[in-house]
Formats: structure tokens, sequence, C-alpha cells
């Protein structure tokens, strides 16, 4: 743990005040050596670790490791740390709640927290009519509640969804996913009625003269399910205009609309919702990963006249968690007040400070952003992985996302320094690629990287 001047542990605001990385070892350090040989007794092989990183506390947009380095996260535990990690607020009120109750099925019961997160849901949602939300574990949950509520309502078969998109790994989710192979590989078949198009087409010709004209027809399509944003496709940006044109297509066929923003909503391109920069308003939106600062939980939010469905028909045994709720509360107040509005101002000059380094690396291809969901286009995939390891390497958490890029991705509470910091870090790890070359940063091979012996006394 790292200490201060007088051989204290780092207060949380010290911790959160940090502004630009401080490593003490080697990375990974030994403790983290150690702590990657026991996960890899123990842990399913299918979880895709990025680099050697094990984590032991954080602060704001800092998080120290297992050994005592300080890094500046610019990934946000994948979008999900929204009001930054460990944020007094939102702690003081997961621990109020535990205190009172951790746990009572709302499925079965009636959990008055529950019902006060899925009021204060439908004061956000971006619909302009009354909404009723199902509140699950996760993102992916709750694009498997909007397949069947789609399906339920509708009485129609098939899911229109789009290539490069990523919705889940569950079954309904993972069909409706075409970001890569290997989320599907070997686990067909999928689930029956999911058609793909591309994204982000304009006019939406292969919809309208290939989906519509000689596989399905409108009228048996369910729901189109769409990111405004594609996140783990490579942080990929439709053209001005493209989901008007989706929303339009929905109307006219009588399909349902569902806004996938469990990556793009709670804050994180500048307003609430991605949909709203371009004034969409989708029968269903979806929500997770920010929604609740890290604890366990997501949304289906749709129109209330579309919660046609009988009761038993869909529930959750945990999904709803008043711990969990408590902490969505405050986090979506501070992202109401305050962080959305950070989120733009301090994403705004990440985008200027990004595209002055994208001019000095030839390896960079293009740099697009909302807010604080900024993509690194590289290259390839090669160049990419590599600037992601040499980011680690000098204590700036990145995180790969679709073919090529490096998303930018950082807690909302981030301040000036510390973006400018990071990007300097960044900014130093490109050069240092294409100085050593790629082969010179190896992507991330547990067995290598486990081992070794603590020190004494560390």
């Amino acid at each position: 743990m790292t200490l201060d001047a007088r051989g204290e542990p780092l207060t949380y605001d010290q911790l959160a005040s940090v502004t630009e990385p401080r490593l003490v070892t080697g990375l990974p350090g030994p403790r983290a050596r150690v702590m990657i040989e026991a996960d890899l007794r123990v842990t399913s092989p299918s979880l895709p670790r990025a680099y050697g990183f094990a984590p032991a506390r954080g602060a704001g947009a800092a998080v120290e490791d297992v050994d005592g380095n300080i890094f500046l996260d610019f990934n946000a535990a994948i979008a999900v740390c929204s009001t930054g990690h460990a944020h007094p607020r939102v702690v003081e009120a997961i621990q109020a709640q535990a205190e009172l109750l951790l746990h009572y099925s709302a499925s079965d019961f009636y959990l008055p927290i529950y019902a006060d997160t899925c009021a204060r849901l439908d004061e956000i949602a971006p619909m302009s009519g009354p909404t009723r939300s199902f509140l699950t574990n996760s993102g992916t949950e709750a694009v498997e509640a909007a397949i069947k509520l789609a399906r339920h309502h509708t009485g129609r078969q098939y899911i229109l969804a789009f290539i490069g998109g990523f919705h889940g790994r569950s079954y309904g989710s993972v069909s409706l996913t075409a970001s890569q192979t290997k989320y599907r590989a070997h686990f067909g078949p999928m689930l029956p009625g999911v058609v793909h198009a591309p994204f982000g087409e304009p006019g939406l010709s292969y919809i309208r003269d290939v989906l519509f004209r000689r596989l399905v027809a409108p009228d048996e399509v369910a729901a189109v399910v769409v990111e405004p944003v594609q996140g783990e496709g490579g942080y990929v940006f439709p053209p001005t205009g493209w989901l008007h044109e989706l929303r339009e297509l929905c109307s006219e066929h009588g399909i349902l609309l569902v806004a996938d923003e469990v990556q793009s909503g709670m804050g994180r391109t500048g307003k609430m919702w991605a949909v709203q920069h371009e004034d969409v308003e989708p029968d269903i939106v979806l929500a997770g990963k920010g929604i609740a600062s890290g604890m366990p939980l997501g949304a289906m939010i749709a129109r209330a006249d579309l919660m046609t469905w009988e009761m038993g028909a869909h529930g959750s045994t945990y999904g709803g968690n008043p711990v969990a709720c408590a902490a969505a509360l405050v986090t979506i107040d501070l992202i109401e007040k305050e962080l959305a509005a950070n989120a733009e101002h301090v994403g705004r000059l990440m985008l200027e400070e990004l595209d002055a380094i994208r001019q000095r690396h030839g390896s960079i291809r293009e740099v697009r952003g909302l807010g604080l969901m900024i993509g690194v286009e590289f290259a390839d995939g090669v160049a990419a992985d590599a600037v992601e390891v040499a980011c680690f390497r000098r204590g700036v958490l990145t995180l790969r996302a679709g073919d090529a890029t490096v998303r930018i991705s950082p807690p909302l509470v981030i301040d000036e320094r510390q973006a400018r910091s990071g990007l300097a870090v960044f900014d130093q790890a490109c050069a240092e690629v294409e100085a050593a070359g790629v082969e010179a940063f190896a992507p991330f091979d547990p067995t290598r990287e486990a081992g070794g012996d603590v020190p004494e006394g560390a």
C-alpha cells in the first residue's frame, strides 16, 4: 500500500487527487504475479484478461494495485465506475442500506427501494411519455428482458440487430452480438429469428431492399436492437441522422426500437443517454454498467403501454437488489447534477489533445468520440494491443475494443489535470511502440507473468 510522507496509507482524498501514475515495482509486481498464479489454478479460462493488473483499492480516477503501484484509470473497469472508484456518497448509501436490508426479492414482494429506482428511471428516461422498468443484475439480462417483452407484446418473432454490435454473452444477447466470432463460436445454434444488417448504412438500403424484400417481412419483426454508439465493437458512431432514419423505419412498420445504452448511457457521452444527442425516442432503452457505480444492476425501461405481459411472465431473484438500488439512486443524482457535464467538458478537452497526438503518430488512423466515450483507432489490432500494453507499463489503464481501437472511457469524475497527464502517457506509449516495434509489447500471457516471491515485509 502506498504511504504518505508520515508513513501512513494514503487517504481517499489523497489517492483521488493523484494526477500522474506512481510506479514502485516492475509490472506486474511481485504480489500481482503471485495472485495471477493463484488465479490460474481456480478460475475459468474463458475470462479474457487484458494485462497483469491486480487492483486493491481505488479513489476517483486512480487505482492502486496489490503492490502499491498507482494507475490512472482510463477504462473505468469497462465503463462501469461512472462516479469513480468508491465515491464517498455511493459508499455511504451502500453502507446505510446494508445495515437495513441486504436483500428481499422484488419478484415476489413489494420492495420500496425497487419502486423508488424505477420511478427515478422514469424521470430520466429518453421517452416523452410514462415508462415502466424491469431491473436486472446486468446489461445482458436487460437485453434478454427486452427480447422477451418485444416478442410478447408484438406477437412477432424476428429481432434485427447490427454487424459490429455487442449485447452480451447469454444466449439471447449473444445471438444479437456480431462484433467477434469468438463470442458465438462453438455455442450454436443461436436463438432463432435473429437477423443482422450493416451498422450506420445511410438510407437503410440493406434492411429495406434485402432483409425486408427477401428474408423477413417487416410485419414479422418485433424489434430493432441497436447501440446508439457501438461499444465493444470499437466505439463506432453512426452518421448524423441515421438513428432518425431507423426510428422512422420502425414507426412505419410497427417495430419496437430498442436502444442498448448499457455502455453509452448514464452520462458517458456528456448526456444521460446517447440517443439524446439526436433527439431520438426509443420504445425501450437498456441500462447497465455505469448505472450503479460498480454494483450489479441493469434495467430495461419501456414505454408503459408496452408492458402488457402478465404476472409471472418474467422475473428475477436478485434483480433490483436493495443495496444495488441504493447505489443507483445516488449515482443517477451525481450524473444528472454534475458528472454528465464534466464528461462533456473533459471529453472535449481530451478529443482536442488526442487529435494533436494523432497528428504526431502515423500509427493512429482516427480519433472519434462524444463526452468520455472516445475511441482511438490504429492501423491494425497488433498496434492497438501494443499501445494498450505500453500504457499499462507506464501506469495508465486502457482497454482494446473492436478490431483496432483503444477505448478511452475514464470515470466521469476525472479532472483536467488527470486527463492531460494520462494523455501524455498515452502519447509516450504510442511513440515507444513506434520506436521499439510492436514485437516489444507482446500480448498478455498469464502463464508467462505468473509466479514470483513476495519480498519479506512487503
